[in-house]
């Protein structure tokens, strides 16, 4: 890392639920909602762009833990905003408070931790695995 990113960095992405992101079981008056996995994948992704700014080059975030609830839905068309604050960590680690909110209420939150890897040594551990 070029330095830590500070305590209180915010990342933030703004869009409309869109097919894209509901449920694939909507169906016998189950409506279409945003979908948990899409939220944890689009809140990894807010969490990842916000802190590489702070990397060297070949080196990247990744996903190593999740703690979240998902406490509302948010209906097909609905505005919503991911945020993710860092909080802290130690060693390679960056632990993020993130949070998704509709324009009604808060729809989720939990913490995230990611790890700053580099890319050249992680693709070996990759090739590793393929070749066994």
């Amino acid at each position: 890392m070029k330095q830590r990113p500070p305590i209180g960095l915010e990342g933030r992405m703004s869009f409309t639920v869109a097919e894209e992101h509901v449920i694939d079981f909507a169906s016998d008056g189950m409506p279409a909602v945003f979908s948990t996995p899409k939220m944890i994948a689009l809140l990894e992704r807010t969490a990842r762009e916000s802190v590489a700014p702070f990397l060297e080059n070949g080196e990247r975030t990744v996903g190593v833990e999740l703690d979240i609830r998902h406490l509302a839905p948010a209906p097909l068309g609905s505005q919503v905003t991911l945020t993710t604050r860092c909080i802290g960590g130690e060693g390679v680690y960056l632990n993020f408070a993130v949070e998704a909110r509709d324009d009604h209420e808060l729809l989720a939150k939990g913490v995230h931790k990611r790890a700053v890897i580099k890319v050249d040594s992680f693709a070996r551990r990759v090739r590793r695995k393929q070749e066994l």
